[in-house]
């Protein structure tokens, strides 16, 4: 019979004294299931974080079922690796919301569930997150910055009203086109390496690609 789930909380208060990875080994050491699941608040977490909590969890005989954050990095990282996620939102009574709309506004980020299809066009006047693929023909465009969690295979336009820190972030970016503020480029021919996320920005005058930061 499999343990009762149990989720573990790491999160800034408790980084305070100790680094989040002595945390996280002191709470597992106190269990008693087996099955976890990581919540792990507003924490910026990379791949490389992810990829060492996973590890500390063996090394202490437990299994992560999956992760939980408010923070949008947290999850593409662990999404990339083929873990579980769920994205938290926060508001100011510090409830929390759970995805689970077809669509939703929450502050200035637009939140869309769901493949965008040839044909059909998502913009937001802030950042804009997409939980699920951008197929070829579709396009999506926001003021902010575009964080796709599936494959970006359309076009895509970050920071349309001339934003040119914006990024577009995807687990596989592979688009016809991308556009951050008035540069304008085309997708790499080259295959994705596979289990990594990417982002677009620019940088010295032109768009370039590269591995979603993991330091």
């Amino acid at each position: 019979m499999n343990s009762i789930p149990q989720k573990i909380i790491v999160n800034i208060e408790d980084s305070k004294y100790l680094s989040w990875k002595l945390c996280l080994i002191n709470k597992l050491k106190s269990l008693k299931s087996t099955n976890i699941e990581i919540d792990c608040k507003n924490l910026d977490l990379s791949c490389t974080d992810i990829l060492e909590i996973i590890s500390i969890a063996k090394e202490n005989n437990c299994e992560i079922i999956g992760f939980c954050s408010t923070s949008l990095k947290t999850i593409v990282s662990s999404q990339s690796l083929g873990c579980k996620s769920q994205f938290i939102i926060e508001n100011n009574s510090n409830e929390t919301l759970k995805i689970n709309e077809k669509s939703l506004t929450f502050s200035k980020t637009y939140f869309h569930q769901g493949t965008v299809r040839s044909g059909e066009y998502i913009e937001s006047s802030g950042d804009l997150l997409i939980l699920g693929d951008v197929n070829p023909g579709a396009k999506v465009s926001a003021e902010g910055n575009i964080i796709i969690w599936g494959r970006l295979l359309g076009i895509a336009h970050a920071g349309n009203k001339g934003n040119s820190q914006a990024t577009i972030s995807a687990l596989q970016l592979r688009p016809v086109q991308l556009r951050i503020a008035k540069k304008v480029a085309r997708g790499p021919k080259e295959k994705p390496q596979i289990g990594l996320a990417e982002q677009a920005r620019i940088d010295s005058e032109e768009i370039i690609i590269s591995p979603l930061e993991t330091s």
